[in-house]
């Protein structure tokens, strides 16, 4: 970087057909102003770019995010706070909707946005000494990145109700037992796990991972019927493709698992 040139809050990095979006704003990753535009742009540029298969959410050896910068939004008046409000949920949402398979690899503290964040993902792997929860009552608001709604979806109206009533922070192995966590490993090996998880999309069938995703997001934000429909207009447009030719006729000649897919 040049001399005059800042470290971005939020970057996406490379490698291997897996794209990793890095938090690094010291010291816990809060996400102010400037940070949320970079994680929407990071979100965007994963979700548009051929090279990568997967995404990780990280925010570091020993911290995942803080979420939303308080200090920046004590100082709103009630109309900033209807924009600023908008730009955050906004942040959160381009990562819920990367159409590739997404993992929080969370080593540290995930209160409030922070546990906001690592719903958006498809899973979670968390450290043993990680809080996770969403404590924004007791600041006298209501989690407002996503919290109410893919908290309750994920581990059931009642559930989530609790844990946003009482602002509790919840222990990583109670996380994993109500479905908020779905590992939970050795925080030296959080990160190798996700990268793990995230390599095995590599070379998959783009295409059909991206129409899951849909599937499941969209299909169970409605009715049963809407979302039956949406699954066979998901699995018909699949029809046609090299992915699926090659899926069906490899499978054919020589059985499972020896398709090579290019995500066309």
């Amino acid at each position: 970087m040049g001399v005059n040139e800042v470290e971005p809050a939020v970057r996406l990095v490379v490698a291997d057909g897996i794209g990793t979006i890095e938090l690094s704003r010291a010291p816990v990753n809060a996400l102010d102003h400037a940070a949320q535009a970079q994680l929407r742009e990071a979100a965007q540029e994963a979700a548009d770019r051929r090279d990568v298969s997967a995404v990780v959410l990280y925010g570091g050896p020993d911290k995942f995010s803080a979420g939303a910068d308080i200090r920046e939004m004590a100082g709103l008046e009630p109309i900033d706070m209807v924009l600023w409000a908008a730009r955050l949920q906004g942040a959160f949402t381009a990562v819920a909707d990367i159409p590739k398979p997404v993992v929080a690899a969370v080593t540290g503290f995930a209160l409030g946005g922070g546990c906001e964040l690592a719903l958006t993902a498809d899973h979670r792997i968390l450290a043993p000494e990680v809080k996770i929860g969403l404590p924004e009552v007791k600041l006298g608001v209501i989690p407002g990145a996503g919290g109410t709604q893919r908290l309750s979806r994920l581990v059931g109206t009642a559930r989530a109700k609790e844990i946003m009533f009482t602002g509790r922070a919840l222990s990583a192995q109670e996380a994993l037992e109500i479905g908020l966590a779905d590992r939970v490993v050795a925080r030296d090996r959080v990160l190798t796990e996700a990268l793990a998880w995230a390599s095995q999309f590599v070379g998959g069938p783009s295409l059909a991972l991206r129409a899951i995703k849909q599937a499941v997001d969209l299909g169970t934000g409605t009715d049963l019927r809407s979302g039956l429909e949406l699954e066979r207009t998901l699995f018909e447009g699949l029809f046609g493709t090299r992915d699926q030719l090659t899926g069906m006729r490899t499978f054919v000649a020589d059985g499972p698992g020896k398709a090579v897919f290019t995500g066309r």
